[in-house]
């Protein structure tokens, strides 16, 4: 098992590039700008290794990333309505770069910080540990916060994300990561015909804006229906109502019901690949890129839509403004810790 660093000049920047590999072949590439994914090498039922994230052509796309394409999230993964939120009486204003709303945490949030990097070999797991502060305001947020973000891959084909923060004030905080994942390998296909369970019986509703409504919807009798296993093309061709709010897909947050370990599986027939995540968060939001461009340069050609699946475990920013829901507030000196497993293996 070994880590590999590459310095990575981007206009004035300058950034690092973190492989790590197992004994297994398997390799996940990951940059210290915006803890970033760039590449995943997954063997399919032929141990054929192939990207199975989407990732940019050229690094400087990264900067602009309207995607998030395999970014970290943070302060507050998802949509936070009116870009504002209150606490013990204030109102904290955040900036508005969803249309009024706050997404993914604003211009200036952990998918394009510079985060400092320290890289970990050992006989069984190698990995990388991501630190950065961000300062009380900051993206109109209270508190200092203190993050440590570690990738870790072991010779399961295991890749864990840990996440920890510290804040000197109260605040919110949830934190993801954004990868697009697609199966087929080298975005041979579209992953509308990937498979997807999801321990999950209830849904949050959404309105035109794609804001939580503070209605949690039961899965029954709907596409939302992942529990048996169900592909996500059936999303994309319905015409009930949450769909077509989406963009024709999902992009919705599923709260875990919690009877499995296995949370999330994704399965690709044609590769043969699975990827199971396991996760000690309460939900996740389903984004199955039907907003995509067909603009972009790939690593493997141009996007299109439905070309990537995210799996973003996390709270709900939603809890910022509705009960009932996962919250997102951390207290002056509690630590906050949150840790998802994804594992790449074979149907």
């Amino acid at each position: 098992m070994q880590v590999k660093t590459e310095a990575i000049k981007v206009s004035d920047q300058q950034w690092q590039e973190f492989t790590l590999s197992n004994d297994l072949g398997m390799e996940v590439s990951i940059l210290n700008y915006g803890g970033i994914i760039t590449k995943i090498l997954a063997p399919d039922r032929h141990k054929s290794f192939e990207n199975v994230v989407v990732s940019y052509k050229n690094y400087e796309d990264y900067i602009a990333n309207p995607n998030f394409f395999g970014a970290l999230i943070g302060r507050v993964a998802g949509r936070i309505q009116d870009a504002s939120f209150e606490l013990d009486g204030h109102t904290y204003t955040l900036l508005a770069n969803d249309n009024d709303n706050h997404l993914h945490g604003g211009a200036k949030g952990f998918h394009n910080a510079i985060w400092d990097a320290e890289a970990f070999e050992g006989t069984d797991e190698v990995g990388v540990k991501l630190t950065h502060q961000s300062p009380d305001g900051e993206g109109g947020y209270p508190g200092n916060i203190t993050m440590e973000v570690t990738y870790t891959l072991n010779n399961k084909n295991q890749l864990s994300i840990s996440y920890q923060g510290t804040t000197d004030k109260k605040t919110a905080l949830t934190a993801t990561n954004h990868s697009y994942f697609n199966l087929s390998g080298d975005l041979k296909d579209t992953m509308l015909k990937h498979n997807v369970t999801i321990d999950s019986s209830k849904f949050v509703e959404l309105d035109e804006e794609l804001i939580p409504t503070g209605e949690q919807l039961d899965v029954d009798g709907t596409v939302y229906d992942f529990r048996n296993g169900r592909t996500i093309e059936d999303g994309t061709t319905s015409d009930f109502k949450q769909n077509l709010v989406a963009g024709n897909g999902y992009d919705h947050y599923f709260l875990f019901d919690n009877t499995k370990e296995e949370k999330i599986v994704v399965k690709e027939s044609d590769s043969g690949r699975k990827l199971t995540v396991t996760t000690d968060q309460p939900g996740f939001v389903m984004y199955t890129s039907n907003m995509m461009a067909e603009t972009l340069s790939l690593r493997e050609g141009k996007s299109r839509k439905y070309l990537g699946l995210c799996l973003e475990t996390q709270a709900s920013p939603a809890s910022l403004h509705h009960e009932g829901f996962p919250s997102v507030v951390l207290e002056k000196g509690e630590r906050y810790t949150a840790k998802t497993t994804f594992e790449f293996g074979l149907v």
